[in-house]
């Protein structure tokens, strides 16, 4: 009965064991993959589970890099203590980070965050590393996590070939080398023409890329580009790009600088331009003919001009042809030719120096009769449409190559210009003109007579101009004057003209006779002397001379204020006087009589003076006036 009780015991002690040994257990959780670019921090996390509560957890972290090739401790921890090796490349550069981040509910098991950083990751640090718990009789384990570094390439450098690219090479040749260092993983290198990706093709384009990595496991890769060039690539641009792969798995690119290639070809074609002038050429012109021609580097040109043998003298495929006449006309021939190729292209132009010839004029002189009708005409040969205008003292009198005169007159005489121009071709003009005479007997130009009024003494110039033809002969007769003299008698263009000057002392009748062999016409001058004027003597006066020389009506304004003045004194003596405070040696009332004798007194105290207003009145009336009647007037009429 112990025995069987004893063994129950044991059985259950083995179940037991038995089952804590399954129920306890460790669980790891990691990134297969980090990625991160060269320089950067790379986070490698590490989640573990143990299951149970052992007494001792040991995390240990490893490496296994390609250059080592063997796995490498990082890090140690036993729970007591944890240690950083400092053996590993790592140093300095690497910390752990430990946190729980959860309990189970029954408190048997805890989870725990491992995180690895590394600081300023290196192309050698890229490797995989190792996490492992060992959690002693829950058991252990490990998991792995592959780090992987980018690093992009340097600036991409292209750099065209200075030997030339001719089109007439059979097969294609090196233009360009583009160049990316120092990247990973390695890159790939794409060539454009004008944005459009370049492939190989045997017979026009051939790619070689090269391949380097440097001991530090960074890639540098060349490409070359061979190109069968054709005529249009002159005027491309080529590039490259790289493209390279970042963290994410994503990829970027690098374009290069754009570059020109020089493409030799020989001419195609050529082309003859007229530079100056615009439009027509006329005699006289500087004519400027340019040849163009496509070809590179650019041919040998030569002018010549159809017909003749030798070559035209030109510069830089520039002719110049200066003061061309109707002799230059023809057609011009441009030679270019590549040397390299010795491949020929021509152009022509046709060249038309336009002309106008002088002025033809019908009659070249006339002389007509006064009335009758004339006819002129005018005209010159040109290459081109002409018109014709006519004209008269600057004035248009008509158009068209006939001119037409209806009714001739003295005024139609004179020269007459007919100007022939070329429309289509500013500058290009003649003229011509014609001296048309009208024949007659004399006309004197304003025939009325003349009447007019000089001074005696006074010098007087009198004109008289006469048209016909023939010229007429201009005669003066008079009567009266002094100093009679002709200062002036000459032809005109239509006539004759004569001035006479004298000197006027009384009144003068002349006459302007103009005759010819047709006839006469004679025009008077009536001239009425005007005689000199004396002037009488004046008093002078004891006053300042500008009183003198005043107005009449000034003077006689004073005289009326200077009456008015006395008419006042004489109401004042008068009012004092019957007042009684004038002392007059007399006492007691006075009569009528005495009176009047007062004012007698008075009055004759002021003829007694000569005042201004009597010598005034007196320079004024031609004749003396008491200024004691005056008084008396103005007295009577105070009373």
């Amino acid at each position: 009965m112990a025995f069987r009780k004893k063994t129950f015991i044991f059985a259950g002690l083995y179940a037991f064991l038995a089952m804590w040994q399954v129920w306890a257990h460790v669980d790891m959780v990691m990134k297969d993959r980090v990625e991160v670019k060269s320089g950067s921090r790379a986070e490698i996390p590490c989640r573990c589970v143990v299951t149970g509560q052992p007494d001792v957890v040991i995390v240990q972290l490893f490496v296994v890099t390609k250059k080592s090739g063997s796995r490498q401790r990082i890090y140690y921890s036993d729970g007591s203590a944890e240690t950083m090796d400092s053996s590993t490349h790592f140093e300095g550069r690497i910390s752990v980070k430990r946190s729980r981040t959860g309990e189970a509910a029954s408190g048997s098991a805890h989870i725990e965050d491992i995180l690895l950083v590394v600081d300023d990751v290196r192309l050698d640090d890229q490797g995989e590393y190792i996490c492992q718990v060992n959690a002693m009789s829950a058991g252990n384990k490990e998991g792995t996590s592959q780090l992987m570094v980018f690093v992009s390439p340097e600036t991409v450098v292209i750099q065209g070939e200075t030997s030339v690219n001719s089109v007439t090479n059979k097969l294609p040749s090196k233009i360009a080398e583009c160049e990316a260092r120092n990247s990973y993983p390695k890159p790939t290198i794409v060539w454009y023409r004008d944005h459009t990706p370049l492939q190989d093709d045997e017979d026009l384009v051939i790619i070689r890329h090269r391949e380097t990595q440097e001991s530090s496991g960074l890639f540098t890769v060349q490409s070359d580009l061979q190109l069968k060039v054709v005529k249009e690539d002159k005027d491309a641009s080529f590039y490259c790009e790289v493209n390279y792969f970042v963290p994410g798995g994503r990829q970027n690119m690098k374009e290069s600088e754009r570059i020109n290639i020089t493409v030799h070809y020989p001419p195609s074609s050529v082309s003859l331009v007229q530079i100056s002038p615009e439009g027509l050429v006329k005699e006289g012109d500087t004519v400027e003919i340019q040849c163009r021609s496509d070809g590179y580097p650019p041919p040998d040109i030569t002018f010549r001009r159809e017909g003749k043998e030798e070559d035209l003298t030109s510069d830089l495929g520039l002719l110049a042809l200066h003061d061309v006449t109707r002799a230059d006309s023809g057609t011009y021939h441009c030679h270019s030719l590549d040397y390299a190729s010795f491949v020929e292209a021509e152009g022509k132009i046709d060249l038309q120096v336009h002309h106008l010839d002088h002025a033809v004029m019908y009659p070249k002189d006339m002389v007509v009769e006064q009335g009758e009708n004339m006819t002129a005409t005018c005209n010159a040969q040109s290459s081109l449409p002409t018109e014709t205008v006519w004209y008269k003292d600057g004035v248009q009198v008509g158009e068209g190559h006939t001119l037409d005169l209806q009714n001739a007159t003295f005024d139609s005489a004179g020269e007459y210009i007919c100007e022939i121009s070329v429309p289509s071709l500013p500058g290009l003009q003649v003229t011509g003109s014609t001296f048309i005479i009208v024949q007659g007997a004399p006309e004197i130009r304003d025939p009325e007579a003349t009447v007019m009024e000089e001074r005696v003494k006074k010098s007087v110039n009198l004109s008289c101009e006469a048209w016909g033809y023939p010229k007429p002969t201009i005669t003066w007769k008079k009567t009266g004057g002094q100093n009679w003299q002709e200062v002036s008698n000459k032809e005109t263009p239509n006539g004759a003209q004569s001035v006479v000057t004298f000197t006027v002392t009384s009144d003068l009748t002349a006459a302007c006779n103009a005759t010819n062999d047709i006839g006469t016409d004679t025009k008077l001058f009536n001239i009425r002397a005007i005689p000199l004027t004396t002037s009488k003597a004046v008093t002078k006066s004891p006053y300042p001379e500008k009183v003198k020389k005043e107005g009449s009506g000034v003077i006689i304004a004073v005289i009326i204020i200077c009456i008015l003045l006395l008419a006042i004194l004489g109401s004042v003596l008068y009012f004092l006087y019957k007042k009684g405070k004038l002392p007059c040696g007399r006492s007691g009332k006075q009569n009528i009589s005495s009176e009047k004798s007062s004012k007698d007194d008075i009055i004759m105290e002021m003829k007694s003076e000569k005042s201004e207003e009597a010598v005034l009145l007196q320079g004024v009336n031609g004749e003396k006036k008491a200024l004691n009647d005056q008084g008396e007037q103005y007295m009577d009429v105070q009373k």
